[in-house]
């Protein structure tokens, strides 16, 4: 008898597996399919999705070599999909998603490499002539923002920010003008401490390569051609003379964008109260200018009986309409809000005249494509995110078939047609509060709790009342300065006191005690949960959209379950705060100022006041050192800190070391230095930028991770490194952590 192959005596059960695996796949792609078939009208609208997923890799991933395997990674993707069976979607999505991938991560590294500015790699003071390309008044702050573009100095970057305090500023500063003066620049700042913004990475793509502030006296080399300022800023000064005070520079933001004139008080108070939408020029002020512009020249046009029987007035208007939105766009600075919303508000003039639907989640997805492909920067910053997040929840709401039955017109009493209108607008803004919650924690680490409740009266009082009587007192002004009248004056009283009550309310909402939830800032994972998610549940129509209800919850418990720092340390190392046993938060540096302040506290996620370390009774500090006893987890923690430029001596600090669980430094420590488990000093922070500790869990979180290589973060040079008053041997210093 012949002796079978072991092999063969497999071959049967092997063929059934085969079988089996291969319809369980057919089934599921037939399952599929059948699912994409039903939600094809939703499909394009994952368009800007891929091609974020691509922007979003650029700034996760550390170096070249990573955003190389990712494209490759995306591209492979792609051709693997081509392999897939012909004439089904999953083939043409799997294709189209590697591609946009890659191409995200390609159009946002190319602009990186070709637009971006690269910062000074350290402090200097400097001796800078070069012409003014912009001029920013900054009232509240007693203080102008210059733009400057330096000649003569080709070790400069191309752009500069200097900040001239009011008593310095010479009045015949315009732009255009060549100006001349000392001052210390710096790089851009990175992130003080974890989850802090990240300026640098902001003024990489707006090509400002250095910051400083202008050190008397100021010389005017060469005046500008013409001493006129530029019209938004006539504009903003014409109606800050008009309404006085807080009003007026709400109304100047209103009108230019310009808001430099809002004292701090009212701008936390509108951020408190959730009314800071109404501050950034997006589509509520946009779609309120163009409907206006478009009603009025309908109506001035139907006059003429020829003109209502023989001409496309309604085309006329949109035609006017979009000029006045283009016009207004340019005007206030083109943010991407503005942009966002004049590119949505052009598609939905095209829609009407093309007899089409005009708002729709295919004109969201549009616009957004439109932004990543001008500004892919602009994806993780909260102004895309919050106004993009914003209108989708709009939208998506809006075509939900029982809101549409409730908004639905018909033959109604008025006080009922209020009512429905008042249930609309309350439950339109608690789904855009719902939407835009997570996006704040993750950026401010706070979020408005009452804001649906400020906006019932905040936006149709803005819509209704302020910004048409603006306008018209803005023709009126026009009008009279022909013949030397002032016009307008009715109009602005209207608005002075409609803007008093805005600001009532939003003082009023903010002075609430649950008016505001902080958090403190918790990790990007959880974020992405929450967005993923979101963007799943918004974007689909069956019922799989409910599938993203999982992620948003898990990322949500994570968000709550954040631990908050112990101990915050900023990138330079100067400042420290540490978490007291009654929960509250004191600094090393009693004189810091408010920005450092504000920094610490919304990054730990605490809104009391800061107390001062050395008035802790667990604290033992001198004029050099400041040892302070932590108890968390169970258990004390030692935390030695650096207080002052003074040589200490070596003995004497490696002793204070080996007593300390942390030690904490702006300077290099000398290698005598060791704590029994983290040292935190210029060697480390140079590395990594400030940190976030948590004592219980013993996790250290910090800015940037090791060996990131994006464009704007500066790297030490080595001579920067030598010099410290207080190191032995700052060349061979090494953290001994387990960070």
């Amino acid at each position: 008898m012949t002796a079978q192959p072991p092999s063969m005596a497999f071959e049967p059960g092997q063929t059934r597996d085969a079988g089996r695996l291969q319809r369980y796949g057919t089934a599921l792609a037939e399952t599929l399919e059948h699912w994409l078939e039903q939600e094809r009208e939703q499909v394009p609208l994952w368009l800007p999705v891929g091609l974020g997923i691509g922007i979003a890799a650029w700034f996760v991933l550390p170096d070249p070599m990573a955003w190389a395997a990712f494209c490759c990674v995306m591209l492979a993707a792609a051709l693997l999909g081509v392999f897939l069976p012909e004439g089904g979607r999953i083939r043409r999505i799997v294709v189209a998603a590697g591609l946009l991938g890659c191409a995200g991560c390609l159009i946002v590294w190319g602009k990186a490499r070709l637009a971006g500015t690269a910062p000074i790699a350290r402090a200097a003071f400097v001796e800078v002539e070069g012409e003014v390309d912009a001029v920013e008044p900054l009232p509240a702050q007693a203080m102008t923002r210059l733009m400057l573009r330096p000649t003569g100095r080709e070790d400069l970057p191309r752009k500069i920010r200097v900040n001239v305090m009011d008593k310095d500023w010479p009045t015949d500063v315009t732009a255009g003008s060549t100006v001349k003066f000392r001052v210390r620049l710096m790089p851009p700042a990175p992130p003080a401490v974890p989850g802090a913004y990240d300026f640098a990475q902001r003024a990489y793509f707006l090509g400002i390569g250095a910051t400083g502030r202008a050190l008397p006296p100021i010389s005017v080399t060469k005046p500008a051609p013409s001493n006129l300022p530029p019209i938004r800023q006539r504009l903003s000064s014409h109606i800050q003379a008009q309404v006085l005070g807080g009003p007026g520079a709400i109304a100047a933001t209103l009108a230019t964008g310009d808001r430099g004139a809002i004292s701090e008080s009212d701008a936390d108070a509108m951020r408190r109260s959730g009314l800071a939408h109404l501050l950034s020029i997006s589509g509520l002020h946009v779609t309120a200018l163009i409907g206006a512009v478009i009603f009025l020249i309908f109506r001035v046009l139907a006059l003429s009986r020829r003109a209502a029987l023989r001409w496309p007035l309604m085309l006329i208007a949109a035609g006017g309409g979009a000029v006045a939105g283009i016009a207004y766009t340019l005007m206030t600075g083109a943010d991407v809000p503005t942009v966002r919303s004049c590119v949505a508000s052009l598609l939905v003039l095209g829609a009407l005249a093309l007899g089409r639907e005009a708002i729709t989640l295919r004109l969201i997805a549009a616009g957004a494509v439109f932004v990543l492909l001008l500004w892919p920067e602009s994806l993780v910053g909260p102004s895309f995110q919050m106004s993009f997040a914003a209108v989708v929840s709009i939208v998506a709401l809006a075509e939900h078939p029982r809101f549409r039955a409730l908004t639905h017109a018909r033959d109604e009493p008025w006080p009922m047609r209020l009512v429905r209108h008042v249930i609309v607008l309350f439950l339109t803004g608690i789904a855009v509060e719902l939407v835009l919650a997570p996006i704040a924690l993750f950026h401010f680490h706070q979020a408005g709790m009452l804001g649906s409740l400020a906006n019932l009266v905040a936006i149709p009082l803005t819509t209704f009342v302020v910004m048409p009587f603006e306008a018209l007192a803005l023709i009126l002004d026009g009008v009279g300065a022909a013949f030397g009248l002032s016009l307008g004056t009715p109009a602005w009283w209207v608005v002075d006191h409609a803007l008093r009550l805005l600001l009532w309310v939003a003082h009023g909402v903010a002075a609430q005690p649950y008016a505001v939830q902080l958090l403190p800032a918790f990790g990007a994972g959880a974020f992405r949960l929450v967005v993923g998610g979101g963007l799943w549940s918004l974007l689909w129509r069956t019922h799989w959209r409910w599938l993203g209800i999982a992620p948003i919850v898990i990322g949500c418990a994570l968000m709550l379950m954040t631990t908050p720092p112990d101990l915050l340390v900023t990138g330079d190392g100067r400042h420290l705060a540490v978490r007291t046993a009654n929960g509250g938060m004191a600094v090393l540096r009693e004189r810091a100022g408010d920005y450092v302040r504000d920094t610490l506290s919304e990054s730990a996620g605490f809104g009391g006041e800061l107390g001062a370390v050395t008035s802790l009774r667990q604290a033992r500090c001198s004029d050099d050192l400041c040892a302070v006893t932590l108890t968390s987890g169970g258990r004390d923690w030692r935390v030695l800190a650096t207080r002052s430029r003074n040589l200490v001596d070596v003995p004497v600090l490696a002793k204070e070391c080996a007593a300390a669980d942390i030690v904490v430094s702006e300077r290099w420590l000398p290698r005598q230095c060791v704590p029994r488990w983290l040292k935190i000093d210029q060697a480390m922070l140079q590395r990594t930028g400030g940190v976030a500790v948590s004592l219980r869990d013993q996790t250290v979180r910090t800015v940037r991770a090791a060996g990131d290589a994006h464009p704007w973060i500066v790297h030490a040079p080595q001579s920067y490194q030598k010099g410290s008053r207080i190191s032995a041997a700052p060349s061979n210093s090494t953290p001994n952590s387990g960070a």
